[in-house]
């Protein structure tokens, strides 16, 4: 509590007319004046006391309380201060120093905010200096102190100051001048390429804070944990990496650079590239033999996908027949054998059979090729009837040897008899059939129409997803070398395609077919994958075992290591996550299979630059009359001065914050200079002592 005097008017009349009369009361005396009359000061001190009287002066005395400054601290907690331990630890012990300094000041009320980390948008130091500065009045800011690294991404453009004018701006940084930092800037990452061909990255690899950068840096890469390949790239100029497209899905290609001595740190000499493969058009080659009620299903199912291109051949009359048709009335053209299965094989993403008879059409040389096909990476889709069963059957063709099952003699062979395909325990696992929609379940049957044929074989590979009569195998996927076969031991799909009994899910059946097949990930039956949201990492795997899912390895972008359980979930599925706040390459391991994940951005701007350094401010420090100081290294806080408004607020040595004097008036006394006991005796003895004058 203090008290101050203050002189103060509080007129009877309004201004503008008390200068009318004291203009009237100057016009008054000028002839006077002129004439240099006696008592013309007398009657202008009688004017000038009718003035006084009508402006009514007083005395007035104030009884303030006064309240304190506010110095605001805002602490940048950004992932780049914290990627150097030196940086963190510099910025926490000036926190504890600041703090422990106003504490003792009296008159200065100290508040502290956090600068969170800001994602992708970087550090948003004057998003959080707003925020806090809606709860502090504007006359009592004394100043505000950053503790950053000056790493700040969110500087008004146009250099305007929210707390206003006189408030100044100190910048605290850790480390020291002259840092250097090395990073990999990439220029273009394509998100997706094209499987079959390649996509192409181009980068930088920059050396900041060193006057003239030259020489070469090794850059290593690793794509999903393959061995690494390292090259001599230049610094300070662009590079380009081609990266093929081998397969569908996403692949996480790894980039490190060599650290350089002496840079703060090397989190920004990695960055790490999820890279889709996705697939072009499909080119189907599909092979018809005899003219039957299912064939339709095909053609159907596969022109209906506009990104598949199709090629499909109908055997309508095999060689051997002779019944005197003129050459004029035969097909225009004949079958290409050698141009689809020597010439352009391999050009096929899928080669589906529909119930094809082996009647010398494909010499036993294509059927090699085709069997090669697949060893090599093909897909092979062969739909079969009662031709299976026999001489004419590709079991008894070169392609019999990548086939997972062979036909049972004809007399057990053809199992004729109504049921409803039932999926195996296998297939209840599988992503092919798993959850297929009115498929049979552990308490109930399945609810989709009936066929009438079954094809028994003898199983010598591969996985069982469906049942048929007698429960034999009715859709057997397998694995051959590098490629994938599916054997579809029926030809009555087709009755589900025209709703026979209720029909069923023939299309979404036979997609999945074709894209396992095609490999695409989201239908692999034992995959592992991983991602990051949030700092959170999340495992899914999935598998056929119906055993308990292992634990997991998590190994961190450190190379330390951890385990963690996964919950089982239906359909053999399994789930898990983990905490995943570094940035960096992530890998997973549950024994069997890798995964990856990355923790950041290809150009995250926090770490585009982990050196302290303070160009980005400096302009606005310098235009509030801050200052820009290291504290890193020994240097420490420096001293914290009140200073009043119009000084400088930084000197050698000490910043300063502005008094700002802001108060509440708690009480007001006025005491009256001229009041009419006073007026009236003063009045009347100057007119006297003017008549006097003007007398003599």
């Amino acid at each position: 509590m203090n008290t101050s005097l203050a002189f103060d008017f509080a007129p009877i009349l309004p201004l503008w007319l008390l200068g009318a009369l004291a203009a009237v009361c100057a016009l008054a005396l000028l002839p006077a004046a002129l004439r240099r009359a006696r008592g013309v000061w007398w009657r202008a001190a009688a004017f000038a006391l009718i003035l006084g009287a009508l402006a009514q002066p007083r005395l007035v005395e104030q009884t303030r309380e006064t309240r304190p400054d506010i110095a605001l601290l805002l602490v940048d907690r950004s992932d780049s201060t914290r990627v150097s331990s030196t940086h963190a630890a510099a910025i926490e012990a000036a926190r504890r120093n600041i703090e422990a300094r106003l504490g003792r000041m009296r008159d200065v009320e100290l508040r502290v905010v956090d600068i969170p980390e800001g994602g992708n948008q970087g550090t948003r130091a004057f998003a959080a200096l707003e925020r806090a500065l809606a709860d502090i009045p504007a006359a009592r800011l004394a100043g505000v102190m950053l503790l950053s690294d000056g790493q700040v991404h969110d500087v008004p453009p146009d250099g305007t100051w929210p707390p206003g004018e006189g408030v100044p701006l100190h910048l605290l940084m850790p480390g020291r001048a002259g840092e250097t930092d090395r990073r990999i800037r990439l220029i273009e990452a394509p998100g997706f390429g094209i499987v079959g061909r390649s996509v192409e990255l181009r980068l930088i690899i920059e050396d900041l804070g060193v006057a003239r950068p030259e020489g070469m840096a090794q850059l290593t890469l690793r794509r999903d944990g393959a061995a690494p390949i390292t090259e001599a790239v230049p610094i300070g100029r662009e590079h380009r990496i081609t990266l093929p497209i081998e397969r569908a899905g996403p692949s996480v290609i790894d980039l490190v650079a060599e650290t350089r001595p002496g840079e703060v740190s090397d989190v920004n000499n990695r960055v790490v590239v999820t890279l889709n493969g996705v697939r072009d058009r499909l080119r189907v080659l599909l092979v018809s033999g005899e003219p039957h009620a299912g064939e339709r299903t095909w053609r159907r199912l596969l022109k209906a996908d506009p990104g598949v291109d199709l090629v499909h051949f109908t055997i309508l009359r095999p060689p051997e027949k002779d019944d005197l048709t003129p050459l004029n009335e035969l097909a225009l053209i004949a079958f290409p054998v050698r141009e689809l299965f020597q010439v352009k094989l391999r050009e096929f993403d899928l080669v589906v059979f529909d119930r094809f008879a082996n009647r010398g059409i494909l010499p036993p040389t294509y059927m090699r090729n085709i069997a090669e096909y697949v060893r090599a990476g093909g897909a092979l889709l062969v739909s079969v009837g009662p031709e299976f069963v026999g001489p004419t059957s590709l079991a008894a063709t070169p392609l019999g040897a990548v086939l997972p099952a062979r036909p049972l003699n004809p007399q057990q062979a053809i199992i004729e008899q109504a049921y409803r395909p039932r999926i195996s325990m296998a297939g209840a696992r599988h992503p092919v059939t798993e959850g297929m929609p009115g498929g049979n379940t552990e308490t109930a049957e399945p609810s989709w129409g009936r066929w009438y044929r079954t094809i028994r074989t003898e199983p010598r590979s591969g996985t069982t997803l469906m049942e048929g009569a007698g429960s034999a195998p009715l859709l057997v996927l397998d694995r051959v070398g590098q490629g994938r076969v599916a054997l579809m031991l029926s030809d009555h799909i087709w009755l589900w395609s025209r709703g026979h009994d209720g029909g069923g899910p023939q299309q979404e059946l036979l997609r999945r077919t074709a894209h396992w097949l095609m490999r695409e990930p989201e239908l692999e039956e034992e995959d592992l994958t991983a991602r990051i949201e949030a700092g959170r990492l999340f495992i899914a795997r999935r598998s056929l075992d119906a055993g308990a899912p292992p634990e997991v390895t998590i190994t961190a972008p450190d190379g330390s290591t951890r385990r963690a359980p996964l919950s089982a979930g239906a359909g053999g599925r399994a789930t898990g996550e983990a905490p995943a706040e570094a940035p960096g390459l992530w890998q997973i391991s549950d024994g069997r299979r890798q995964a990856f994940a990355a923790s950041m951005p290809a150009n995250p701007p926090e770490f585009s630059d982990l050196r302290a350094e303070p160009s980005r401010l400096l302009p606005l420090v310098n235009a509030t009359g801050g200052a820009a100081r290291w504290i890193g290294e020994g240097a420490g806080v420096p001293d914290i001065r009140p200073v009043a408004a119009g000084r400088d607020a930084q000197g050698s040595g000490w910043i300063g914050l502005r008094k700002r004097e802001d108060h509440t008036v708690t009480g007001i006394a006025a005491l009256p200079l001229l009041p009419p006991w006073l007026m009236l005796p003063l009045l009347l003895g100057v007119a006297i002592l003017a008549w006097r004058r003007e007398a003599r």
